[in-house]
């Protein structure tokens, strides 16, 4: 493993690469990133460095939204069979078919979207501002996409509004069940309870705090507890650990995406030696997916 780092931590000054990882990519990953955290947060840091090229270490939707804020940039993308199998739940045919049965409504992206999906939406929302973005708008009727949870835990706080949710869902989040929390905070009874928005509604109702996996780092760094249970992708609690080593993290076993994991070291170097994958999107639809983007970050 010292020799593949090696070279990459070489090639990346050499050839003027930045490597950005999510917050739930394998530690040795984490480790050789210029960059972590979440899927949005890292596209944007894309946007302020002078590097040509990026290796987005996530699932696809990531490096598709890195590649449309940076289009003057080449996004490398070291797995192309790492997807997210919930972005992949949206029909374009039925989403159009959904659209034209309600021309009064405001489409709303879950940035865990392909381009393809986010060019046929009114604005994009992150896990952490759907809330607020969905307050904001306008229209009384919103079509969501694709997450059911997501969906249903901004209803609890979007009463005025007439929400059509996709019934799409995150198979990691979806596997944590109540009962995961409730043993685990049986064992470790003073640990605060935070769970991502993803979550089955039953899980959300037993945490302490809901947040996005940077709010989750951020909620850590300034929190006074010592002991958490971590309602996410169990790859997050690598980075809360180093960054937080008087601390004690706890994470659900099970909780591993498969997608997540496809990326290796050993892509990674294959990938910055051939300047291959490249994340290649049509013009059109880099214009269209950017514009909810945009308003999104507006807001």
């Amino acid at each position: 493993m010292e020799k593949l780092v090696s070279k990459i931590k070489r090639l990346k000054r050499e050839r003027n690469i930045v490597i950005l990882a999510h917050n739930y990519q394998p530690p040795e990953i984490q480790d050789i990133a210029d960059f972590v955290g979440d899927s949005l947060d890292l596209s944007r840091k894309a946007t302020k460095v002078s590097s040509k090229y990026i290796v987005f270490c996530g699932v696809n939707f990531m490096a598709e939204s890195a590649q449309i804020l940076n289009p003057d940039k080449v996004v490398l993308h070291p797995s192309l069979d790492a997807r997210c199998p919930m972005a992949d739940m949206v029909n374009i045919k039925e989403l159009e078919r959904l659209q034209d049965e309600n021309p009064d409504a405001l489409t709303v992206a879950y940035i865990n979207t392909t381009a393809e999906t986010k060019a046929m939406a009114d604005i994009c929302c992150t896990s952490a501002n759907a809330v607020h973005v969905i307050k904001k708008l306008d229209a009384k009727k919103i079509i969501f996409v694709p997450d059911r949870n997501l969906g249903s835990y901004v209803k609890r706080f979007v009463v005025d509004k007439e929400i059509m949710i996709w019934p799409g869902y995150c198979h990691t989040h979806e596997n944590i069940s109540k009962d995961d929390i409730l043993r685990l905070k049986s064992k470790y009874p003073n640990a605060e309870i935070m769970v991502h928005p993803e979550c089955r509604p039953d899980v959300i109702d037993i945490a302490d705090f809901v947040f996005s996996t940077n709010g989750m780092v951020k909620h850590v760094r300034e929190s006074k507890a010592k002991e958490f249970i971590v309602g996410t992708e169990k790859g997050l609690c690598y980075r809360l650990r180093k960054e937080n080593p008087d601390k004690r993290f706890y994470e659900i076993d099970k909780a591993v995406c498969p997608d997540m994991k496809k990326i290796t070291l050993e892509k990674i170097l294959a990938s910055m030696e051939n300047l291959e994958p490249r994340v290649e999107l049509s013009s059109n639809v880099m214009e269209m997916a950017k514009k909810p983007l945009d308003k999104m970050l507006e807001i």
